[in-house]
């Protein structure tokens, strides 16, 4: 076994997981650059659409998570079976993933055919505002390929502890798109304005130079896992482990776009700006998450190989520095949010009626994200010893069973500060529930 490989059994966890999780990060912290720079263009090009984009966001989070899904599912199945040196298995693993991967696209995109106004049209009754959506979604959905073929190839590169690829993989992703914005929403000599279907179209060029880039790096370079048909068959065992991580991480996934979606029609009953404050947070609080994100796919790999090979002491040891790691980021985005909202909203155009409420809405929801950084780790202890269906019972309990209908009861006293205090309550009491059943987890998977 190649020494790109043995490091994953061999290396220091600090090292280990800052050399995977770094990179990670880096590409995450792109992402979320991009995430907010679209969303700037967008304000800048009218306020309606910033508003018209919180509404799409919830269906363009499905196409996301139905990628991520089959991604990790692959990733962290690949990295069971790199631990256990089964590595004719792992090939399999990741042709499979790319079987699995057109499937999803072609979900995607009958999805997008046949849903897009009909979702839109359920919170607004101005159809500018459905037009301005449909322009986006349309084609982020229709023209997904780009974003779940790269997705994918990260995924395989990361579970052999690859992380500079998917790097960047991702800033070349971003640069694209954030060089074609202003150019496509705004036009620029023989390229015509094209509003939200030019900041469309930017994003999934974007995706495209990921995917180009990526799959070079893994079809033309030296790794341990190659993608091949030669003698391949589909084996529904295969499907199974791939999906007991997969289907559940994916609903984690979309579980955030229902609930989104949840959240718009709570708060559109106080306004147009209380929905777009909570896009606004979002894009926003991606460079606060994105690196716990990122570290993730630094800490996950890493997990899941270290329970295949049954090393307990490194596993615990890697997973309370990724803990330490978490909350230390998650405390500077609290007092950043908390103090300084007005410096990270000054980036967006907007009226002080929106301005007001967004400041109000970073403060609140500030006080959620050291529990929501234990609750990412939880959840990323359960999927890395394959039990996807616990990781994804937490996920719906914290954004779901419970925030929701504790943002509808704060709701009923008509106050939209109050409503933000769901956040924080969801995930202290996730925390609280899920810290013992992840510890009993590890004694269990360990035999400790």
């Amino acid at each position: 076994m190649s020494t790109k490989l043995d490091k994953m059994a061999t290396w220091p966890v600090g090292k280990l997981l800052f050399s995977m999780g770094i990179p990670a990060v880096f590409s995450m912290l792109i992402q979320a650059m991009y995430n907010v720079v679209d969303s700037v263009y967008i304000s800048n090009y009218s306020q309606d659409a910033l508003f018209a984009i919180g509404l799409a966001s919830p269906m363009q989070m499905i196409s996301l998570s139905l990628a991520l899904g089959g991604a990790v599912g692959v990733g962290t199945l690949l990295s069971r079976r790199l631990g256990e040196k089964n590595r004719e298995e792992a090939n399999a693993i990741a042709t499979t993933g790319v079987v699995i991967t057109v499937i999803h696209i072609i979900i995607i995109i009958l999805l997008a055919i046949v849903g897009i106004r009909p979702f839109l049209s359920l919170f607004t009754p101005r159809p500018e505002i459905v037009e301005l959506g449909y322009d986006y979604l349309i084609v982020v959905m229709g023209v997904c390929f780009g974003q779940f073929f790269a997705i994918l190839f990260e995924r395989i590169l990361q579970a052999q502890g690859k992380m500079m690829f998917p790097m960047f993989s991702q800033l070349i992703g971003a640069v694209v798109n954030i060089v074609l914005d202003p150019i496509f929403i705004f036009g620029n000599g023989f390229i015509p304005e094209m509003g939200m279907m030019g900041a469309a179209i930017a994003t999934v060029l974007g995706q495209i130079a990921s995917m180009v880039f990526i799959a070079c790096a893994l079809f033309f370079g030296k790794h341990e896992v190659k993608i091949s048909f030669r003698n391949f068959k589909m084996k529904a065992e295969r499907l199974k482990d791939i999906y007991a991580v997969g289907i559940p991480t994916a609903v984690i996934n979309m579980i955030s776009s229902f609930t989104t979606t949840l959240m718009n029609g709570v708060l559109v009953n106080f306004s147009e700006n209380a929905v777009t404050s909570l896009s606004i947070y979002f894009r926003l609080q991606s460079f606060v998450f994105m690196p716990i994100y990122g570290f993730n796919q630094g800490a996950l790999p890493i997990l899941s190989y270290t329970y295949g090979a049954r090393n307990a002491e490194r596993y615990l040891k890697t997973t309370k520095l990724y803990i330490l790691t978490a909350v230390i980021c998650m405390t500077i985005g609290t007092a950043l949010f908390i103090f300084k909202p007005d410096l990270l909203l000054s980036f967006f155009e907007m009226d002080q009626a929106l301005f007001g409420v967004a400041v109000t809405t970073l403060q609140i929801i500030a006080i959620s994200f050291i529990p929501a950084a234990l609750s990412i780790v939880i959840s990323t202890v359960f999927q890395s010893f394959g039990n996807g269906a616990t990781a994804m019972i937490q996920s719906i309990l914290r954004q779901l069973l419970v925030l929701v209908p504790i943002a509808y009861l704060l709701a009923q006293f008509g106050i939209l500060d109050l409503v933000w205090y769901a956040y924080p309550i969801a995930e202290i009491f996730v925390v609280i529930c899920f810290v013992p059943l992840a510890i009993k987890e590890y004694k269990k998977s360990f035999n400790l």
